[in-house]
C-alpha cells in the first residue's frame, strides 16, 4: 500500500502505517493539478483541508482505496463520488471533540463575563467594575444545534455547571443523560445560549440568518465552533446591533484561511467583519477550537486505528 500525505500531521500516523509495511509519501507543497498527475499511483490519501477532493480529482484516483481526513468533517471531499468508486472514508471526530468542548466552554465564560474587554481595559490602566458585571451561566438554558460527537462532548463538559442543556438535531431519538432533544421551535423559545455543532451541508449553510435569529423568544449569546458558513455574518451583525444577540463567540467565519488573510493585505475587509472586529461583545479565534497538543496526537491515533481495522 502506498499512502500519500497532503498535510503535515502527527508523526504517530506515518509511523503506524510504516509499521504495517506501507509506504508513506509526503507532499505538502505541490498544487492540486500536480498531485492529480500521480494520484493513480496511490492506494491511500491523508488530507486535512489543503484543497478539495472533488469529482475531477477522484476520477484520476483510479487505485485509491481510502481517504483519511484528519478532522471531523468531510465537506471538502465529494463523498458520493468517492463511495461510487468504493473508496473508504475515514474521519476522526473522536480525536478532537474534547478539545473543542473545552474551547467552546472557554469562549462561553469569556463572553458572559466580558473577559477580553476587561483584560484590555486593565492593561490600559482602566479599572471599571460596575460597567463590567458579568452573567452567571448557572441556571441558564444552553441550546445546542447538532448533537454528534462535538455536541455531545460539549454537553458532557456542561453537565457539572447547573445548566439545562437542550439540543435540536435532524436525527431523532439521540438524547442522553447530558441533554434533552427538543424541536427547533422549543429551543428557540427557551435558550439563553446557542452553540452550533453542525457539519457543513446544504441544510446548514446560511442556517443562522435573520429569520432564524428573529424566532428566538429571548436575547441570546451565540457560539460557533462548527462551520463558518452556517452563519450569515451580515445578519449576525444586525442581531448584535438590535440586541437580539447579546454577544457572539466565533471560532469559524465565512472568511477563512487565505481569503481571510488577503482581506487584510488588500484592505478589502467586509463591513460586517469590520463591525465584528471592533465590537467588545464579540470574541474571535482562528479555527482552533479542536486544535490542542493532545488532539494533534489523538486525531492521528484515531485514524490509524480505523485504517488498521479496515485492512486487517
Amino acid at each position: 500500500m502506498r499512502v500519500l500525505h497532503l498535510d503535515q500531521n502527527h508523526s504517530d500516523l506515518i509511523d503506524g502505517l510504516r509499521q504495517l509495511g506501507w509506504e508513506n509519501v509526503e507532499n505538502y507543497s505541490a498544487s492540486k493539478e500536480v498531485i492529480e498527475q500521480t494520484i493513480d499511483q496511490f492506494d491511500g490519501l491523508v488530507i486535512r483541508s489543503r484543497f478539495p477532493i472533488d469529482q475531477s480529482f477522484l476520477s484520476k484516483a483510479v487505485n485509491l482505496k481510502f481517504i483519511a481526513r484528519v478532522g471531523a468533517g468531510m465537506e471538502n471531499i465529494d463523498v458520493n463520488q468517492a463511495l461510487s468508486q468504493d473508496i473508504l472514508l475515514f474521519s476522526a471526530p473522536e480525536g478532537n471533540s474534547t478539545a473543542l468542548a473545552e474551547h467552546t466552554l472557554g469562549m462561553l465564560l469569556a463572553l458572559t463575563n466580558h473577559i477580553p474587554r476587561i483584560n484590555q481595559q486593565v492593561k490600559s490602566g482602566i479599572w471599571l467594575r460596575e460597567a463590567n458585571r458579568g452573567h452567571e451561566i448557572s441556571g441558564k438554558t444552553i441550546g445546542l444545534i447538532g448533537y454528534g460527537h462535538m455536541g455531545k462532548a460539549f454537553a458532557s463538559v456542561l453537565s457539572g455547571l447547573n445548566v439545562t442543556v437542550i439540543f435540536h438535531d435532524i436525527i431523532d431519538g439521540i438524547g442522553d443523560d447530558y441533554a434533552k432533544q427538543v424541536s427547533l421551535a422549543e429551543l428557540q423559545k427557551c435558550a439563553d445560549v446557542v452553540s452550533l455543532h453542525v457539519p457543513e451541508t446544504e441544510l446548514t449553510i446560511g442556517m443562522v440568518n435573520a429569520k432564524f435569529i428573529s424566532q428566538f423568544a429571548k436575547p441570546f449569546w451565540l457560539i460557533n465552533t462548527a462551520r463558518g458558513k452556517a452563519v450569515v455574518t451580515e445578519d449576525l451583525v444586525e442581531g448584535l446591533k438590535t440586541g437580539k444577540i447579546r454577544g457572539a463567540a466565533l471560532d469559524v467565519l465565512e472568511y477563512e484561511k487565505s481569503s481571510f488573510e488577503d482581506m487584510f493585505k488588500n484592505n478589502t475587509l467586509p463591513e460586517a467583519f469590520s463591525f465584528l472586529s471592533q465590537s467588545d461583545n464579540v470574541i474571535l479565534s482562528p479555527h482552533v477550537a479542536g486544535w490542542t497538543v493532545e488532539s494533534h496526537q489523538k486525531l492521528a491515533l484515531v485514524l490509524l486505528d480505523k485504517i488498521k481495522k479496515a485492512f486487517e
